[in-house]
Order: C-alpha cells, then structure tokens, then sequence
C-alpha cells in the first residue's frame, strides 16, 4: 500500500511548481493546457499527491521559464 504522505522531495518540487506558476500569474487550468494535462493533475503535481515525470517536469520547467534543477533542493 502506498503512503498517503508525500516524499518530502515530491512536496518541495510541488511548493516550486506552485511558486513559479502563481509568479508568472498563470492559474492552475493555464498551466495545465500548456502542458498537456488538466488543472487536477497540475493541483496533484504541486500538493506531492502524484510525482512528476522528468519529461513533465522539463514541460513545465519550459512553460515557467526556469530550469528544470530550480524545481529542486540544493544538494547537500
């Protein structure tokens, strides 16, 4: 059974999904047209419930105008 609790990792690139999109004033349904998926699936991506797929990522990486690593914590 899978855990209802998010990878902590899956959560952060979510909160930048959410940070980068609310910065360039697009909404969740925006988002999702450019890419490809409905704004559910966005809502999922940015709350850690789904993870993202490292060809979704780099969409919406493109879509956001950041690079792909900016969705993540700095190494440690």
């Amino acid at each position: 059974p899978e855990s209802k609790i998010p990878d902590p990792i899956d959560a952060y690139v979510g909160a930048r999904i959410t940070e980068f999109r609310k910065a360039r004033g697009l909404t969740l349904a925006q988002l999702g047209a450019q890419v490809g998926v409905g704004l559910q699936q966005v809502q999922k991506y940015e709350k850690g419930e789904n993870r993202i797929s490292a060809s979704m990522l780099h969409r919406v990486a493109r879509q956001l105008g950041k690079h792909p690593g900016a969705f993540f914590p700095p190494a440690e």
